[in-house]
């Protein structure tokens, strides 16, 4: 196959002829010339897309904008999406690449070239019964939706996507665009284990209610105040029912009780007469 390229192309775009596929009915068609010796006649931009991807994540979606400046259709258009990765590092089979067309998600299948690019062609492999390029109207804009993913194990890196445009003449093509670049970084893949659990609590818990001292003093001023001693209480004497001596009052319950003729009031009745001679001999010894 035969490219008819500007003289400033990449390797990169020779390989990408040889993955585009050739019909069976695939007619040589009218080409979309360029304003000028080096003007593109596809004015082409890729946007949207996101500043990262993780690793084994999901689908990032970006967009190609193809507008045609000129009087004439261009039909069997591809574009070619080139990754450069800053660490070369990045291998065919990591970037899953789609593109929607036809109301159906296309893969796109990744080449490696000799600068350590990956290229990757907008077409089907399936030629005939797939997808033929695409169309885009005079003075008209075509939006083509992708999204891509990243397998698990890519390496941290930076990569560049670039997309050269193609427009395929039965066996010929032509170089019709050139995007801008977008850039984007792939990030560290996740599997770091997790925090672990801190240690629990070996200090014994306080009852619920219950402050201790230690606690109180650090919540005031950070130290705890002097305790007053307080004053000796004295020892309570010792009372009649804690002897197991009788009362006055008890023993004249008692002599009512029992009467005089018993022994028991006899000796009460003598008791009594001791105390009352001795409260007499002490009050006539104060005089």
């Amino acid at each position: 196959m035969f490219m008819r390229l500007c003289p400033p192309v990449s390797l990169c775009l020779a390989a990408a002829a040889a993955l585009l596929p050739v019909p069976a009915y695939a007619e040589a068609g009218p080409g979309c010339a360029g304003s000028g010796a080096d003007g593109f006649p596809l004015t082409t931009r890729l946007r949207g897309g996101p500043d990262s991807y993780r690793p084994g994540g999901g689908f990032g979606a970006w967009y190609l904008d193809l507008t045609n400046t000129t009087r004439r259709t261009c039909d069997g258009v591809h574009p070619v999406v080139v990754l450069v990765d800053a660490g070369h590092l990045l291998k065919p089979d990591q970037p899953r690449l789609e593109f929607y067309a036809d109301g159906r998600a296309h893969p796109v299948r990744f080449e490696p070239t000799d600068d350590d690019e990956l290229v990757g062609v907008l077409a089907d492999e399936k030629g005939a019964r797939g997808f033929s390029g695409f169309r885009v109207d005079p003075g008209r804009t075509l939006t083509v939706r992708m999204r891509m993913a990243l397998a698990p194990d890519t390496a941290p890196n930076v990569v560049t996507a670039n997309a050269a445009v193609v427009q395929r003449h039965g066996d010929d093509g032509d170089w019709v665009g050139q995007s801008n670049d977008y850039r984007f970084a792939v990030e560290t893949a996740p599997g770091t284990p997790p925090d672990a659990e801190p240690e629990p609590d070996t200090e014994p818990d306080t009852e619920p209610g219950i402050e201790s001292g230690a606690g109180k003093a650090e919540a005031g001023s950070g130290s705890a105040a002097p305790r007053t001693a307080l004053p000796a209480t004295p020892s309570p004497r010792p009372s009649a029912a804690d002897t197991g001596a009788l009362s006055l009052a008890d023993e004249a319950a008692e002599l009512a009780r029992t009467g005089l003729a018993s022994p028991a009031a006899l000796g009460a009745v003598g008791g009594c007469f001791l105390l009352v001679g001795a409260a007499l001999l002490l009050a006539r010894r104060r005089r």
